[in-house]
């Protein structure tokens, strides 16, 4: 009885984590569909972007999708301890085993194919600057969604200032950039000034945000495979323990 009892203290406490979890994660998926001023928004501006890299634009769905599943299992497995319901039990075991293997193969595929996304990352590139030549200063909301991302990141263009050279908003301006790519203290962002700035492209500072938080993500990630294979464990030692008692 003693035994059982700690066994659904423990689960409610895996489960508990998981949950927290499945709402971080979901929180997260939100903020990303909401915030329309996020580098992915950029992506779908870009003309000749790989359909793989592409679908980043999505990432927003499949961290609400992740999010709602470890909401719902981790609902599971509380009521499948409380109630002692092998089914629910068996139930939640399935699911986060599926789960967990996907999550294996996923880091694997990762790891297999990282230099054929910097590939495509590389690729992306001169796209990128040639949809700003292009359409920054032309196109409203274009223009609008690079400000609002240099201003957000501290960043200027892609790589750096030279990215808009050629642009509308070069030309009409009479070979100004925007001040973003300039000190704060600068007004008027000239080329010799936006030089002597040396401000950093937007692609530089994601992949320095990326880097910064690698740890993070990589400890949340192992956390959560934790939970999961503990939680596992205990699910079915109380589905053999209620078989016992049947």
């Amino acid at each position: 009885m003693c035994c059982s009892g700690f066994l659904k203290v423990m689960m409610f406490v895996f489960n508990g984590g998981i949950f927290l979890a499945g709402a971080c994660i979901l929180g997260v998926g939100v903020w990303v569909k909401v915030d329309s001023s996020s580098l992915l928004g950029l992506l779908d501006s870009v003309e000749g972007t790989p359909s793989g890299l592409s679908q980043l634009v999505n990432v927003a769905y499949l961290l609400i999708a992740v999010g709602a599943v470890l909401l719902v299992i981790g609902f599971l497995g509380c009521c499948g301890a409380v109630r002692e319901s092998r089914c629910m039990l068996l139930t939640f075991f399935s699911i986060v085993l599926i789960i967990f293997l996907i999550e294996v193969a996923g880091a694997v595929l990762l790891l297999v194919f990282k230099d054929v996304a910097m590939q495509i990352l590389d690729r992306l590139e001169d796209d990128v600057k040639a949809t700003i030549k292009e359409q920054y200063g032309l196109n409203e909301s274009f223009t609008s969604l690079w400000n609002a991302t240099m201003d957000e990141f501290k960043c200027c263009g892609y790589k750096n200032y030279t990215d808009f050279d050629g642009s509308a908003f070069y030309k009409d301006t009479g070979g100004l950039y925007p001040v973003t790519c300039c000190n704060e203290t600068i007004t008027t962002c000239t080329t010799d000034k936006a030089h002597l700035s040396m401000i950093d492209g937007c692609f530089t500072m994601l992949l320095q945000l990326i880097e910064e938080n690698a740890v993070i993500i990589a400890g949340v990630a192992l956390g959560i495979a934790a939970l999961e294979v503990a939680a596992m464990v205990v699910s079915m030692v109380l589905y053999k323990n209620i078989g016992n008692k049947a």
